[in-house]
């Protein structure tokens, strides 16, 4: 497809677009991932990560998502992946680990999928 043809609103497969309804939906989750911006939430956070739901009142598929540290489960439970970059880094989820997420892959095999690609 050029460039000409683009339709911005066409989906990709395999994304989840992020646009109003996205972010209404998850409006709690990127409220609760924006306060680790501050060190002393992250401590809270890791000290007691259920009361920490309830305190940003995230519904249980965000709540699952969390528990689960699953990134894509995060994104369809509306989360902007900036805001997520913040949750990622208090369990150390290195871009390689989202990755492998999104492509299903454990995140050897997804090291080894950039490593052949460079060749």
């Amino acid at each position: 497809m050029e460039l000409a043809e683009f339709d911005c609103h066409t989906p990709i497969e395999g994304t989840t677009l992020f646009d109003g309804k996205q972010a209404m939906k998850g409006y709690a989750l990127n409220k609760m991932c924006y306060s680790f911006n501050a060190a002393e939430a992250r401590t809270q956070y890791l000290a007691d990560p259920e009361a920490y739901f309830v305190r940003f009142a995230l519904n249980e598929a965000q709540k699952s998502a969390c528990r689960n540290k699953n990134v894509l489960e995060m994104i369809a439970a509306g989360g902007n992946i900036y805001y997520l970059a913040k949750f990622a880094g208090i369990y150390k989820l290195s871009v390689q680990d989202i990755g492998a997420q999104q492509t299903g892959m454990s995140t050897q095999q997804f090291k080894e999928k950039l490593l052949r690609a460079g060749d």
